[in-house]
C-alpha cells in the first residue's frame, strides 16, 4: 500500500484519484463502459490504500493483538498511560509536520523541551509564578526556534546540520542553567493537573489539548491556501518562490512554532513527572520524526497527511507500551523504533516502485 504522490505544486487534498492515476479516467474522457459505480470503486480502492488507512488498519491489529497477548493491556488504567505517554509526542510532532512537508528537519525539539523544563525549574526555585513561567518557556521555545528559523532561512544552511548543532548547544545550555540537580516541589495541583482526566473519565485532559491543537494544525494545512503553499515548497521551493510564496517567511514562522510547542510540551512533561531536569526528554526527537514519518510524510517533502501522523504517533506509543508491559528491555525499545523509521521510508518507496513498474508493464504495447 503505497502513499499517494503529489505533482508538483499540490497537495494531498487537491489530488483526486482520477487525477493522480492516467489509467482512472474521469467519466467525461472515458467511454461508456466506464460507469459511475466503477468511478464510485475506483475512489474507494483509492481510500483504502492510502498510507493513512493502511496505518489505521495496522493499529487497530496491533492494539487487539496486544490486548489478547499482553497483560494488563487492554485496561482503562492502561490506555490512559499510554495516552498520556503520547501527548508530548503528538504536541512536537504536529509542527515537525509541517516542517517535513516543507521538505526542512527539526531535530533540536526534545533538546528545546529540556532547556525548557530547565528554566522552568530554574524560575520556580527563584520564587516566580507558575502562570508567568509557563508563559515565559513558551515564548523562550520559540525564540529557540527562531535561532533555529535565522540560520536556515537568513544563511541558507542545511536545517538537517542546524538543527543537530542547536540539539547539543540546546542539551549543553539546559545543564549550564540547571546542573545536575532536579526542581521537584512544584504544587501539586499543577502536577495534578497534568494527568487529570475529564470529569473523572478515562480521557486526559492533556490529550483534549494535543487534540484541540491538532485540530488547529489540521485545518492550517489541509483548508487554507497556506497550507497548500508547503507542500508546493516540498515540492519544488524555487516554483514556489517563482509562484509568489514566501518560502523564507513561512519556513521561519514553521521554525518558530515548533519551538514554542516545545516549549509547551516541556511544561507538561515537567508536570507530568513533577520534576524539572537538564535531560528531560533526551533522545525523544528519535520517536517524533519516527512517528512522523511512519505516519506518512515523505522525508523529501511535498507529501503526508495529519491524520496519518496521529495515527502514527498511537501506532509507535502502542507498540511501545506493549514491550514494556512484556518487560522487554529499553534498549530493545530504541531498537524498534529505529526499524519502524526505516520502515516508514523504506515500505512506502519500495511499494510505489513496484507499483510503478506494474503500470509500465500494463502500457507496453502487445
Amino acid at each position: 500500500m503505497a502513499r499517494d504522490t503529489l505533482p508538483e505544486n499540490t497537495s494531498p487534498e487537491n489530488t483526486s484519484p482520477e487525477n493522480a492515476d492516467p489509467e482512472n479516467a474521469s467519466p467525461k474522457s472515458a467511454g461508456p463502459e466506464n460507469s459511475r459505480p466503477e468511478n464510485a470503486g475506483a475512489v474507494l480502492r483509492s481510500a483504502l490504500t492510502r498510507w493513512d488507512t493502511a496505518l489505521l488498519v495496522v493499529l487497530a491489529a496491533v492494539v487487539v493483538v496486544a490486548g489478547l497477548a499482553v497483560d494488563g493491556f487492554a485496561t482503562g488504567r492502561n490506555a490512559q498511560f499510554l495516552l498520556l505517554d503520547v501527548v508530548a509526542i503528538a504536541l512536537i510532532a504536529l509542527p515537525l509536520t509541517l516542517i517535513v512537508i516543507t521538505g526542512e528537519i527539526d531535530l533540536s525539539v526534545a533538546s528545546t523541551l529540556g532547556l525548557c523544563s530547565a528554566v522552568m525549574g530554574q524560575l520556580w526555585v527563584a520564587g516566580l509564578p507558575l502562570e508567568l513561567i509557563v508563559v515565559l518557556v513558551v515564548l523562550l521555545g520559540a525564540v529557540l526556534g527562531a535561532v533555529n528559523a535565522v540560520f536556515v532561512t537568513r544563511f541558507a544552511l542545511p536545517s538537517l546540520a542546524v538543527t543537530i548543532g542547536t540539539l547539543a548547544a540546546y542539551r549543553g545550555l539546559a545543564f549550564v542553567v540547571l546542573g545536575d540537580q532536579a526542581v521537584a516541589d512544584f504544587p501539586a495541583d499543577w502536577t495534578a493537573a497534568a494527568s487529570s482526566t475529564v470529569a473523572g473519565g478515562g480521557v486526559p485532559w492533556a490529550v483534549v489539548v494535543a487534540l484541540a491543537l491538532a485540530v488547529v494544525f489540521g485545518v492550517v494545512l489541509h483548508a487554507t491556501p497556506f497550507g497548500r503553499s508547503l507542500y508546493a515548497m516540498g515540492n519544488n521551493a524555487e516554483a514556489a518562490a517563482f509562484a509568489g510564496i514566501r518560502v523564507a517567511r513561512a519556513k521561519s514562522w514553521l521554525f518558530v512554532v515548533s519551538g514554542a510547542v516545545s516549549g509547551l510540551a516541556g511544561v507538561y512533561w515537567t508536570l507530568r513527572f513533577a520534576s524539572a531536569r537538564a535531560d528531560n526528554a533526551a533522545g525523544l526527537e528519535l520517536a517524533v520524526v519516527a512517528a512522523v514519518l511512519l505516519g506518512g510524510v515523505s522525508i523529501f517533502g511535498g507529501r503526508g497527511t495529519l491524520l496519518g501522523v496521529l495515527a502514527g504517533v498511537l501506532l509507535l506509543g502502542a507498540v511501545r507500551n506493549a514491550l514494556q508491559l512484556a518487560d522487554v528491555a529499553a534498549d530493545t525499545l530504541d531498537v524498534v523504533t529505529g526499524g519502524l523509521l526505516i520502515a516508514s521510508v523504506v515500505v512506502p518507496n519500495a511499494v510505489t516502485l513496484g507499483r510503478a513498474r506494474l503500470r509500465r508493464g500494463r502500457r507496453r504495447p502487445t
